[in-house]
């Protein structure tokens, strides 16, 4: 082979992996499985955003709110704030299990109030 078409084709195999560096390091290129991610995650995200207002809104709307408040700002730990939550039911929507997210920031923000 020619010396030239030798350095042509190492040239051209040097800049396509520079390229694709560049490309999936700082040009915001993803492969279809990190899309599929990113999107599942904004989607949960979105969801959990959704229905968290409901969730409060169930909870003000018991008639011992200011009991249960008092009950769960009294627990220590994220996880057993989660469960009295979950156990109270005010993250069920139409009957169905409570989406997952739902509960854990439901329980935050409940916390907070």
């Amino acid at each position: 082979m020619d010396e030239k078409y030798t350095y042509a084709l190492w040239g051209a195999a040097a800049g396509a992996a520079a390229l694709a560096i560049v490309g999936f390091t700082w040009g915001g290129w993803m492969t279809n499985s990190a899309a599929q991610t990113m999107s599942r995650q904004a989607a949960h995200s979105a969801t959990v955003q959704a229905l968290l207002p409901i969730c409060v809104a169930n909870f003000q709307r018991a008639p011992d709110v200011d009991v249960q408040l008092a009950a769960l700002k009294k627990i220590d730990y994220a996880s057993q704030r989660e469960k009295f939550v979950r156990d109270a039911k005010w993250a069920v929507i139409t009957g169905s299990e409570p989406a997952s997210g739902v509960v854990d920031a439901c329980a935050e923000a409940l916390n907070k109030l």
